[in-house]
C-alpha cells in the first residue's frame, strides 16, 4: 500500500510538471522564450547604413511586361529583355529601338561586335540591333535552362541551370567545351544551382567568372574549363551570401570589383576584386519584399544599372558625392 502512494504521488508530481510547462508554452511572451540561434531576417535586413556609398540617381520604366534581362553596348546603350520584346534605350533612359519575340529571352548579352545574344529558355538566338535574326542555335537538349551568357572575343559562355554547366561555344554556335561538371582530381567541386540562379561574367583582363550559388561562391576558369581560383563566404554577416542561393546576380566594374544582388535579402553590394567587401549600394528597404530577378549591369562610367521586376523599373545608382 505505501509503495502504490508513493507511486500515485510521482506521478502527481509528474502531471503538475507538464501542466505547468504546457502553461509556459501556450502564454509565456515572445521574449520569455528567446532564440539565441533564430535567423533574425527584420534585423539582418536592416544592416549597417554607413556601409551605404551609393544612391539612386535615377529611374525609368522600359514599357515591357515581365523584364528578365539587362545589358549595356560600348556606347552605353541600354538593353532589356522581356516576356515579348527586346528594347534599347539611350544612357538616358530613351528609347531608340526595339523589336519584338516569339517567346520570352530569359537572359541577354551584347557582344563587342554589337550583335545581341539572347537566352530563350532552352537555345540561344542572335539578332541585329534592327531585330534581323542572326543565328538561332540548337537547343542541347533535355533539361536546358539557359540563365546567363557572356561573349569574350570569339567565345561565347553560356550558364545552364538544368543540367548545372556552363557550356563553350564559338560564335557561330559550335560546341568547344563543358565547364564546371564536378571533378575532385581537377579541384573542382562542382555547380550547386537549388534555383534558376546562375550567372556569369568575363573580367577585366577576359577572364570568365562563375557563381556557384549554392555555395555562397565565386569561380574562375579558363576557356578550357581549369579552375584557376575561387572566393566567397558563406554567412549572415554583410561581408558573405546566405540563404538557398546567393549571389544570385552580378556585374563587374572596370576596376575589377564584383557588384553583387541577392535575393532573400533583398540588397545589392561590391567586392573588390580579390573578394573583400568594399560597400553597400543599395538596401533591402529600397525593394518590395520578395524581389527577385535583380540582373545588375554597368556602363563606362560604372553607373550601377539594376532591373527591377517588381516594379517594373531600371534603376541606376551613381557613387554618393562628397559634401
Amino acid at each position: 500500500m505505501k509503495r502504490k502512494l508513493i507511486i500515485a504521488g510521482a506521478l502527481l508530481l509528474l502531471l503538475t510538471i507538464i501542466g505547468l510547462m504546457g502553461w509556459d508554452l501556450f502564454f509565456s511572451t515572445p521574449n520569455d522564450q528567446e532564440n539565441p540561434y533564430a535567423y533574425d531576417l527584420k534585423t539582418l535586413k536592416s544592416g549597417d547604413t554607413s556601409l551605404v556609398l551609393y544612391e539612386e540617381s535615377q529611374q525609368f520604366t522600359p514599357g515591357l511586361t515581365g523584364i528578365h534581362g539587362i545589358a549595356t553596348d560600348r556606347s552605353d546603350r541600354i538593353y532589356i529583355a522581356g516576356d515579348n520584346a527586346v528594347a534599347v534605350f539611350d544612357p538616358s533612359g530613351n528609347r531608340t529601338a526595339g523589336f519584338a519575340l516569339e517567346e520570352p529571352a530569359r537572359c541577354i548579352h551584347v557582344g563587342p561586335e554589337g550583335r545581341i545574344y539572347l537566352g530563350m529558355s532552352d537555345h540561344v538566338e542572335i539578332y541585329e540591333i534592327t531585330g534581323k535574326l542572326v543565328n538561332k542555335w540548337k537547343s542541347p537538349g533535355e533539361k536546358t535552362l539557359i540563365t546567363s551568357i557572356v561573349v569574350a572575343g570569339d567565345d561565347v559562355f553560356v550558364a545552364d541551370a538544368g543540367n548545372k554547366i556552363v557550356r563553350h561555344y564559338v560564335s557561330d554556335g559550335r560546341l568547344l567545351k563543358q565547364i564546371g561538371q564536378k571533378d575532385p582530381e581537377r579541384r573542382i567541386p562542382g555547380f550547386v544551382i537549388p534555383s534558376l540562379n546562375f550567372d556569369l561574367g568575363i573580367g577585366r583582363r577576359g577572364e570568365l567568372w562563375v557563381v556557384n550559388p549554392g555555395r555562397h561562391t565565386f569561380e574562375q576558369y579558363t576557356p578550357d574549363g581549369e579552375l584557376i581560383t575561387s572566393w566567397g563566404k558563406a554567412t549572415m554577416a554583410m561581408e558573405g551570401f546566405c540563404g538557398c542561393c546567393n549571389p544570385s546576380h552580378f556585374a563587374i566594374l572596370s576596376d575589377g570589383s564584383f557588384v553583387t544582388s541577392e535575393k532573400g535579402i533583398e540588397r545589392i553590394k561590391v567586392y573588390h576584386a580579390n573578394g573583400d567587401f568594399s560597400c553597400v549600394v543599395a538596401t533591402p528597404d529600397m525593394f518590395r519584399e520578395g524581389t527577385t530577378g535583380l540582373d545588375l549591369a554597368v556602363d563606362s562610367r560604372d553607373r550601377i544599372l539594376v532591373l527591377d521586376p517588381e516594379k517594373n523599373q531600371i534603376r541606376i545608382f551613381t557613387v554618393k558625392k562628397k559634401n
